[in-house]
């Protein structure tokens, strides 16, 4: 079994995973803007939509979201703790008759044949966690989708800020006072970050060139019996579009969630979010703005991406 296959098992398998994810939509603000893209996008292109593939569906969030607009959906993820809390979040939707749950790993998907589901839909980076079989992900997603596809992966130019920002996680934190651990840790450490801070150029223009975060520290880290971060690949927008494409995917819009929202303060951000109408307004327009083509690249963590069959 491929590394990628076994670090993502053993990370996202963690008992508390099903729950922390779930309620990152309540924590921080780019999974609220990001999320809030991809429902917009989801809403918008469901016509001639009655079966749904979701791979890696985590907690059900747009799995959920599908079935209640009378989807038939294959839930499909890795993790059974995150399985667990989907089936819960499903049955408190009324929807659990609507969605088919099934663990497996994006890296074996012949199980299902060509064009079975009308749209296959992967987002928040799990193709970027099955390299290197990342192309081959692609390509067999697209075979299963008989009328759309719809994917985010990590991208490269909106993961390259992060190498001179330890702090960029600080910045989208909703509620410093909330009990969430990660939370906690961002903000007990930012003093930390800041003295241990060295720009390392050999190491962006690595990330830059090849596109990997991880490998061998990684693997020995799993190796060791520990649950590191799982090697990701992190894509440019060309690269990704034309995988699409040689893969048979035609009118491919790219889009970068959270390129908007990266650029504002965090004390602004907690103050749009706390009011209803700014809030709704805000998030109209990072979606009108993040789908802008000139700034797709530079979406906070991921590349979206969706096409026609």
């Amino acid at each position: 079994m491929d590394y990628s296959r076994k670090i993502s098992e053993r990370l996202w398998n963690l008992s508390d995973k099903g729950e922390l994810e779930s309620h990152r939509e309540t924590t921080f603000i780019d999974d609220i803007v990001q999320k809030s893209h991809i429902e917009k996008e989801l809403l918008a292109n469901l016509d001639g939509i009655k079966t749904v593939f979701d791979g890696g569906a985590g907690c059900g969030r747009f799995s959920i979201l599908l079935a209640k607009q009378g989807c038939k959906v294959t839930h499909f993820d890795i993790s059974q703790s995150m399985i667990d809390k989907a089936k819960e979040l499903a049955e408190e939707a009324g929807v659990l008759d609507k969605i088919t749950f099934v663990k497996g790993a994006l890296e074996d998907l012949t199980a299902y044949h060509a064009k079975a589901f009308d749209l296959v839909i992967s987002f928040d980076a799990p193709i970027s966690y099955t390299y290197p079989n990342h192309e081959r992900v692609i390509s067999e997603l697209v075979r299963i989708a008989k009328k759309r596809i719809m994917i985010s992966v990590s991208s490269r130019l909106g993961y390259l800020p992060y190498l001179s920002n330890p702090l960029q996680k600080n910045q989208f934190i909703l509620d410093k006072d909330c009990s969430d651990s990660w939370v906690q840790w961002c903000i007990s450490n930012k003093a930390n970050m800041v003295n241990s801070f060295a720009f390392n150029k050999v190491q962006v223009e690595k990330l830059l060139s090849d596109g990997l975060m991880g490998g061998a520290e990684e693997i020995a880290e799993y190796e060791r019996g520990g649950t590191p971060w799982c090697i990701t690949y992190t894509f440019m927008p060309n690269e990704l579009e034309a995988l699409l494409v040689k893969n048979g995917v035609k009118n491919v819009k790219l889009a970068g969630p959270g390129a908007y929202a990266r650029t504002i303060p965090n004390e602004l951000l907690v103050k749009i979010m706390n009011d209803s109408k700014q809030r709704m307004d805000f998030l109209d327009f990072c979606h009108e703005y993040d789908s802008n083509p000139y700034v797709c690249g530079m979406g906070k963590d991921n590349l979206f991406a969706k096409g026609e069959i």
